[in-house]
């Protein structure tokens, strides 16, 4: 039944974890600015996937993925990159700097985790060269 309650469940879920990853996101980018890094592009996308940010740490390109979670039932939210997603984000940054031109002396692979707290600042945990 095409619009029954299941459906609008689901896109109501859809929604709420867009949103959950843009809070995160945007959390995450604010807390990486403050530690000094400069954001060269956020959600970058290409047909193979997304980046959520592509940063400049000094001379070090950064490639960082933001998990955000509402809680630890599957324990951290870093737990959610795992070898597929490592090696998909490999392959995205190799593509970003191929497009964007870019030629670093190092790059980097970060993780944030962003856990939101009610009643207070958000939980963020920045694991530098994750993989």
């Amino acid at each position: 039944m095409r619009g029954g309650p299941g459906r609008s469940r689901l896109s109501g879920m859809t929604t709420q974890r867009r949103a959950v990853g843009a809070y995160g996101e945007k959390v995450a980018a604010r807390h990486l600015q403050e530690q000094g890094l400069v954001i060269l592009d956020r959600n970058w996308r290409c047909a193979d996937g997304e980046v959520d940010l592509v940063l400049r740490d000094g001379d070090d390109i950064v490639f960082c993925e933001v998990k955000t979670r509402l809680g630890d039932r599957f324990g951290p939210p870093a737990a959610a990159v795992n070898r597929h997603k490592v090696s998909k984000l490999r392959h995205l940054a190799l593509r970003w700097l191929s497009e964007a031109g870019i030629r670093p002396r190092e790059i980097r692979f970060d993780v944030v985790e962003v856990l939101p707290r009610a009643g207070s600042a958000s939980r963020i945990t920045h694991i530098r060269a994750a993989f």
